[in-house]
């Protein structure tokens, strides 16, 4: 296993899957970890970590069983380096499978990696990676995406989830799950990443009335928004507005209102103590059985099992 380190990366980005892998070797795995830098020198991430690199990324060669490449929030530097983007590509023919997490997606298309694939990076970049290179078909929720060999992550600690993946893969359920145990983290992640944000996941539409209708939306997701009455705020007929959305957004205008909503509900659940009644009101579901099957379609857990879930990180008392 080869990991790609250079400035800029998140730690976590590094150590969450390369932790993931070597506690595979308590249970059975027999991975060789190793990372890689550009003419070897050590490097610093953004928390101002200094790690040193096993090898000079430009010296190896395979084979490799998995190439893994995190990336940093400055990405367009990153696929500016015509050297580093070859020396990524040249690997990638010596791998039996390449991986990246976070932005680590757009070195990966920088070198044609994905082109005609689906592929996942962080919500706040996704729109990005999806204007930068057309031909990637970027999936804005999934926490990770497996297409053929090529396998990329959401950010930051998505990258755990992948390595997961990759240790089912390599060694079966029962070492995966191990791991995640012994790491105490979810086996499987409930819910995709699109719960962070739906509006900047949605990008930036072309249409005028398109961008309209979301931020109106995003201001105000308890307000009246049925088809009718967002095709009469922006002055097109419902049939012009829902023609609108599926080419911009691929999506319908109910489906965006409703994926708000959602959000919006999450954010309630987290920080009060409102009943989920309240939280379905407020959020503008009506009732709180519209708002659990919603959650229910959008995250795949209850509202009960979020507020549970996400909203604090201390244990609760039994």
């Amino acid at each position: 296993m080869v990991m790609v380190v250079i400035d800029g990366i998140q730690g976590l980005d590094v150590t969450g899957p390369l932790d993931v892998f070597a506690a595979a070797d308590d249970y059975g795995a027999r991975y060789l970890l190793r990372t890689a830098s550009p003419g070897g020198r050590p490097v610093r991430t953004t928390a101002g970590v200094r790690f040193a690199a096993d090898l000079v990324l430009e010296e190896v060669t395979g084979p490799i069983d998995t190439l893994i490449v995190p990336g940093r929030s400055d990405w367009r530097s990153v696929v500016r380096d015509s050297c580093f983007v070859s020396e990524v590509a040249r690997l990638s023919t010596a791998s039996h499978r390449i991986a990246s997490v976070c932005s680590g997606a757009f070195t990966l298309a920088a070198a044609g990696l994905l082109d005609g694939r689906r592929a996942a990076t962080h919500w706040r970049l996704a729109a990005e990676l999806a204007q930068a290179f057309p031909r990637v078909e970027v999936d804005f929720d999934s926490i990770f995406v497996r297409d053929g060999a090529v396998v990329t992550s959401a950010g930051v600690t998505a990258g755990i989830d992948l390595a997961l993946s990759l240790v089912e893969e390599d060694y079966g359920v029962e070492v995966a799950r191990s791991v995640a145990r012994h790491l105490v983290v979810f086996m499987a992640r409930a819910g995709g990443q699109s719960q962070f944000s739906v509006r900047l996941s949605s990008g930036a539409p072309r249409s005028p009335v398109v961008r309209a209708v979301l931020d109106a939306v995003t201001a105000d997701p308890g307000g009246v928004h049925s088809r009718d009455a967002l095709a009469a705020r922006a002055g097109v007929s419902v049939r012009h507005l829902t023609r609108l959305f599926r080419t911009e957004l691929g999506t319908t205008a109910a489906g965006f209102v409703e994926r708000t909503r959602v959000e919006a509900a999450t954010g309630l659940l987290e920080s009060g103590t409102d009943t989920l009644d309240v939280v379905a009101r407020r959020s503008g579901f009506g009732s709180e059985e519209t708002m659990r099957r919603a959650f229910k379609r959008a995250l795949g857990i209850a509202p009960s099992t979020y507020r549970a879930r996400y909203r604090t990180t201390v244990p609760q008392r039994v």
